[in-house]
């Protein structure tokens, strides 16, 4: 399963820094997970004998992607994914690093993120990943049994063990790592032993990824999480974070995306930006396509052994396929009070129309309004404790450390003045509905 380590924010073209998904061994993998969606994409290269990123395209696209970055980026990303990138062996990887230390502009610094199923790991690739601070993200699904559901080899074997003995060695050698969790049809009814499984593993930092499988015939395939489902062990989840008191040490992305679009800030991942179309795939033979999840003919941008990068990332197709999440959103959606939040999800989610034909909504949507519904009156504290400088994990005691704040400063704050918190509503709508001063 493939999703992004590194923020994949929307943005203004030529304005905002982009970012390509690179696939140095396409969709090889020595697992054979059965939700994969990538491995089926070695059907668009029928004759292709060795799917190996050749020197020569590693080369062309460090150069570029280095070149092309806008003026004034002060560290460039680059996320490595598959298929199964540690089949490329640590040289590759070695020699990945020389170039972009040849190629980096003055003052830009350049870091780099792996996914990985982590059953290639040993202590050579602990070494190098740790000497070199590669963030790698590490596939788990939860314990055992609900790991295995799904994630084997060829041969029907789990891939747990494999997975777990990765996750040692990166943490024998201080390596950075953040968890990827499919949430599926069997694992979504256990958030609290998922989370609690992956805490004890070491992990501070999850991704949970809801799996929306197409069955070809309107509707999803019986692995996929169902959406009300979904939004259960998202909530389940943030009230057992709340309640162990973690806030601050466990890191999970919905709950910061959440937080982040509360508080008007640019969605960090694009599943929720307005707009898509900067988070490009780059597959082995230099070829690049509008996104990975749309890796598709009809997504094609062109080859950077052939054309120029940013060109293609610029191009007024690629711009079309970003404008369009937005353009093609329901009118449900845009009236929707979550849509600042939402920005109507994913839109290979979307996977049915309306009787008048637009889009429809996305599969997902129950979920996401359930946890908005659910988290939204803490999220709101939290973001008021970071308005006035305080840690998201007081936000039980916002009120009261507002009142305090302001009676410390001598201050008299009158119910129709502006809120100490820098929320810019008047006191008694937001800190004044509780606080008495």
């Amino acid at each position: 399963m493939n999703t992004t380590l590194h923020n994949r924010n929307s943005g203004n073209p030529r304005q905002g820094s982009f970012h390509v998904l690179v696939k140095p061994i396409g969709p090889v993998c020595n697992l054979e997970c059965e939700y994969c969606f990538y491995l089926v994409k070695k059907e668009l290269y029928p004759r292709t004998g060795s799917f190996r990123m050749a020197s020569g395209t590693l080369e062309q696209f460090t150069r570029q992607y280095l070149a092309g970055q806008p003026a004034g980026a002060l560290e460039v990303n680059i996320a490595w994914q598959g298929g199964e990138p540690t089949l490329m062996g640590v040289d590759f990887f070695r020699q990945a690093v020389a170039l972009q230390k040849k190629f980096k502009p003055p003052g830009v610094s350049v870091s780099n993120s792996i996914q990985t199923n982590g059953s290639l790991l040993d202590d050579e690739w602990g070494v190098f990943l740790s000497e070199n601070d590669f963030l790698v993200g590490i596939s788990i699904d939860g314990p055992e049994l609900l790991h295995d559901r799904y994630r084997s080899d060829g041969k029907g074997r789990g891939s747990f063990h494999a997975a777990m003995a990765g996750l040692e060695v990166l943490t024998k050698h201080d390596v950075r790592f953040n968890t990827l969790t499919v949430v599926q049809h069997d694992n979504g009814d256990h958030p609290i032993e998922v989370y609690d499984f992956l805490k004890a593993a070491g992990c501070r930092f999850f991704q949970f990824i809801p799996l929306v499988e197409p069955d070809g015939n309107g509707g999803v395939t019986s692995r996929s999480v169902r959406p009300e489902q979904y939004g259960r062990f998202l909530c389940q989840v943030f009230d057992h974070w709340l309640a162990q008191e973690e806030v601050g040490e466990v890191f999970i992305q919905d709950f910061d995306t959440l937080l982040a679009g509360f508080m008007g800030l640019p969605a960090p991942v694009c599943v929720h930006a307005e707009q898509c179309g900067l988070a490009l795939a780059l597959e082995h033979n230099g070829d690049l396509y509008s996104c990975d999840h749309y890796v598709t003919p009809g997504d094609y941008l062109g080859n950077v052994n052939r054309e120029i990068l940013v060109d293609m990332v610029y191009s007024a197709k690629q711009r079309a396929f970003g404008e369009a999440k937005l353009t093609a959103l329901p009118s449900f959606c845009r009236e929707c009070e979550f849509l600042r939040y939402c920005n109507g999800g994913c839109p290979k989610d979307r996977l049915s129309q309306t009787s008048a034909g637009e889009p429809g909504l996305n599969y997902l949507c129950p979920g996401y309004r359930q946890l908005y519904q659910h988290a939204l009156p803490v999220i709101e504290k939290m973001a008021k404790c970071i308005r006035v400088g305080r840690p998201a994990r007081d936000y039980e005691y916002i009120e009261k450390l507002i009142q305090d704040e302001a009676q410390a400063q001598d201050l008299r704050i009158g119910r129709n003045d502006p809120c100490p918190c820098g929320s810019g509503m008047k006191f008694k709508r937001c800190c004044g509905r509780e606080a008495v001063v």
